[in-house]
């Protein structure tokens, strides 16, 4: 073995993102001894780079919202167990145009038998729950109680040292996976023996088995997105907020008949919200910054560089819908994951006993946990 010890475990996790963390709980919690492997020293990927939003209203109707509402279950199980800050105050889809108006009004008719907790409020019902919502022009909103908000980067943090505490979980961070060829996975200087290898590395697609992955039809999705300074004292946002623009966006929306016509409307009056892929989120951190975002660029080659245009597009259209005490941005980052054309995660087997699982489209923080419960049924744990 060239002169390492060889240390075991039953399984061995490559990627400490959320998707790696579910999947350590999903298998420690069943009583399997679980080492993780990170190349950095903590988390640093799309996880940490996102709304902290788990957002099953956005998932379509079926097995992909079931498991997101699994999901939504799961977290809110380790997120009281491990004691983090999250916010249960669902989600406001706030409309100011009449095409609007009927793809919400249609939603929330027909939603409800899908699966969906959701109702139409009046704009006086809207103003009542959020204080943060533009009055001006407001027409009413979708409300949907299900949606929580997590402060990813804590979040993210926080939870190996629950998972080592709590399940004895093992973190060797700053450890790259060099191979995997079961029993053995060599990482960071180290070598072990396991009897499974589970890889959530997001849209690191070189690292380990890359003929698998250019066969995927995985590509890369780019996101901009900014960060206010903490807002007074005091003031809370209430529901994570949309608007108009994510109509389009999610694919929940897709069983709206009036859709079409609101998508054609600001195809032909805002093209740039097309070209950039935008629409606009906000969450609330627990240190009471609002995160604002975002828009989406695809392909395998990710700029580096930001489009000063993307963010002024953003904060233009949030101003629309947004009553902040403090708008000045304090932070400005992109985020980039794993993009599939048709599919909201994609899960191989480059060997047996061995799993390549990253969820797309960035549904990962909302499907996570869920979906690491389905990968270890899957694998027999």
């Amino acid at each position: 073995m060239g002169g390492l010890t060889l240390e075991r475990a039953d399984v061995a996790i490559v990627g400490a993102g959320i998707l790696g963390l579910a999947h350590a709980y999903a298998l420690a919690r069943r009583g399997r001894s679980v080492v993780v492997f990170e190349r950095s020293p903590q988390a640093a990927g799309a996880s940490v780079r996102n709304f902290g939003m788990i957002w099953p209203v956005g998932q379509p109707g079926g097995r992909q919202h079931d498991m997101a509402l699994r999901s939504r279950e799961l977290w809110l199980e380790i997120l009281e167990a491990a004691c983090l800050p999250y916010f249960p105050t669902g989600s406001l889809h706030v409309v100011y145009r009449e095409d609007e108006a009927a793809v919400a009004r249609e939603f929330c008719d027909v939603g409800p038998p899908l699966g969906y907790e959701c109702s139409w409020l009046n704009r006086d019902a809207v103003l009542a729950r959020s204080n943060a919502v533009r009055p001006a022009g407001l027409l009413g909103a979708i409300w949907s109680p299900g949606e929580i908000t997590v402060d990813p980067r804590v979040t993210l943090a926080h939870l190996p040292r629950f998972l080592a505490e709590k399940f004895g979980v093992r973190f060797r961070m700053g450890a790259a996976a060099r191979s995997i060829d079961l029993p053995v996975i060599e990482a960071g200087g180290e070598k072990w023996e396991v009897e499974a290898a589970i890889v959530c590395t997001g849209d690191d697609f070189e690292s380990l088995y890359p003929e698998m992955f250019r066969a995927s039809g995985l590509t890369r999705c780019k996101l901009q997105m900014m960060r206010t300074r903490p807002q007074p004292e005091g003031w809370q946002l209430g529901p994570a907020l949309a608007a108009g623009l994510t109509l389009r966006f999610y694919e929940s929306f897709q069983v709206c008949r009036t859709l079409r016509a609101l998508k054609e409307r600001i195809a032909a009056e805002t093209p740039e919200y097309d070209r950039w892929g935008i629409h606009v989120l906000v969450s609330q951190t627990a240190g009471g910054e609002l995160t604002v975002g975002d828009s989406h660029e695809y392909g395998a080659a990710v700029n580096p560089f930001d489009r000063t245009e993307i963010d002024d597009l953003v904060l233009q259209y949030a101003r629309g819908f947004l009553h902040a005490p403090d708008f000045e941005i304090a932070q400005r980052w992109h985020g980039v994951y794993a993009k599939h054309s048709n599919r909201p995660f994609v899960s191989l087997s480059p060997a047996p006993n061995v799993r390549v699982v990253t969820a797309t489209g960035g549904s990962g923080m909302t499907l996570s946990f869920g979906l690491a419960e389905r990968t270890v049924q899957e694998m027999g744990f």
